[in-house]
């Protein structure tokens, strides 16, 4: 009897072990997950103003992928006026583009260069991306967006 009660303890431990490594699991990916709320009119029809979207960090994007990337600050260069660019590594605003090129593609003007990407709007006459700002640092993402989440009701 006593070897069937060590067998039955030994499938508990083994289970509860197993559990806890799934809840582990199971935490750890959720981590990587975050939900967000369009704001704005850049990525109709596609994404609509207040729709939301569940985006998983630690992904690399694909060319057509929708993606949330830090919005750039603009700043003037030291030596004169013109305005440029820079992606704080702090940054609380995003916005929502899709992937249109990857490093190495073959881009107007070139190749896209390691760790960048082209970002573009769905909506290109009320959008701010690539087309304005240049190439996005692909360490500037914050995640690729999985899919469209219910809409929140009023």
């Amino acid at each position: 009897m006593s070897r069937f009660r060590s067998r039955d303890t030994a499938l508990g431990v083994g289970i509860l072990a197993l559990s806890v490594i799934c809840c582990l699991g199971l935490l750890r990916s959720r981590r990587g997950l975050v939900v967000v709320t369009v704001r704005g009119t850049s990525m109709e029809p596609a994404y609509r103003d207040g729709d939301r979207a569940l985006a998983r960090r630690g992904v690399t994007p694909a060319r057509g992928d929708v993606v949330v990337a830090a919005r750039p600050a603009f700043t003037h260069g030291a030596e004169g006026p013109e305005t440029r660019a820079e992606f704080p590594a702090h940054n609380e605003m995003w916005l929502i583009k899709r992937v249109a090129a990857i490093p190495g593609d073959l881009v107007p003007g070139g190749w896209v260069p390691p760790g960048q990407l082209v970002l573009l709007g769905d909506n290109p006459a009320n959008s701010l991306d690539s087309r304005q700002v240049g190439y996005f640092p692909a360490d500037a993402l914050l995640g690729v967006v999985l899919r469209r989440l219910p809409r929140l009701s009023a």
